[in-house]
């Protein structure tokens, strides 16, 4: 379909698919940041491009909604499985899909209606170490580490599943959602982030469970994130507060991750279909001049 467009949501965070080859309009940063307007586009908290790929069955190009590009998603390869399964892409229930943030393995699952409405991603290693957070600190790793934020003196753990998290872990009373639009834009545009970050506010409720809430880079709040879930899971076995398998639960809905002991992170959770169409031919041209 000429222009045409696939949405879907995990536990509320939703994502836009397109083709870029049956697009009459470039996906530039202004382009991206249209359609996901949620009062004049199709609305949503990124957009997924449908690429090529020599290293793996597809490739994938994921868009934030301030239209930069994020390494990796959980919650957006999800999505892209079952946007390839549901169009026909592939017949298969399990493929592996390039990255910017490296090659992951995906394998779908259907329910009781025929629907591929679960994922499982293999979403690689978790390392903590400062360079692959591209941290201003040379060497080391860091897990509880001081930071200051305005007049709050915090503690973080970093860890990078294929794109940068800031977990910070506190016991006691749970976080507010004041305290994450407080924290969470500072910490993104941390400067000792000079990329930038995605950031976690978490609290372990038992050795299997955790609950966070999230803040994503180039997004803002989000209701849940795949990778967020698998950082902040990652921070909390380093930290000896969790043990894998967790449930890890945000405010929209729940995923499980589970960790090898070399800190290989797999997650799987639902994943909903929501709407295909057409843009309009106006909405197309207004695409098209944006630079």
């Amino acid at each position: 379909m000429r222009n045409g467009f696939w949405k879907g949501h995990g536990l509320g965070n939703d994502y836009v698919v397109v083709d870029p080859r049956e697009l009459d309009f470039r996906l530039s940063r202004r382009a991206v940041r249209a359609l996901c307007d949620r009062h004049r586009g199709v609305g949503a908290d990124g957009v997924l491009a449908l690429l090529g790929s020599r290293r793996a069955d597809f490739g994938v190009r994921i868009y934030n909604p301030d239209g930069s590009e994020a390494e990796k998603s959980g919650n957006g390869l999800r999505i892209f499985a079952r946007f390839l399964h549901d169009t026909g892409h592939t017949r298969r229930l399990r493929f592996r899909v390039e990255t910017r943030g490296g090659v992951v393995e995906v394998a779908l699952t259907r329910d009781r209606r025929g629907e591929a409405s679960r994922a499982r991603v293999e979403m690689g290693r978790a390392s903590f170490r400062a360079s692959a957070l591209h941290f201003t600190l040379r060497g080391g790793e860091l897990v509880d580490r001081p930071i200051r934020v305005g007049t709050r003196r915090l503690r973080f753990t970093g860890v990078s599943v294929g794109n940068p998290h800031c977990v910070l872990f506190r016991a006691g009373r749970p976080w507010t959602l004041r305290e994450l639009r407080e924290i969470g834009p500072r910490l993104e545009s941390h400067a000792k982030f000079p990329r930038r970050t995605n950031v976690q506010l978490a609290r372990a409720l038992g050795p299997h469970h955790v609950e966070l809430l999230v803040w994503e880079r180039g997004a803002g709040e989000t209701q849940a994130s795949g990778s967020s879930a698998c950082a902040v899971v990652a921070a909390g076995v380093r930290l000896g507060l969790l043990r894998s398998p967790v449930r890890a639960r945000m405010p929209g809905g729940s995923l499980v991750v589970e960790l090898s002991d070399d800190y290989d992170v797999t997650l799987e959770g639902p994943v909903d279909a929501i709407a295909e169409g057409r843009l309009a031919r106006a909405f197309v041209r207004q695409l098209s001049a944006a630079r």
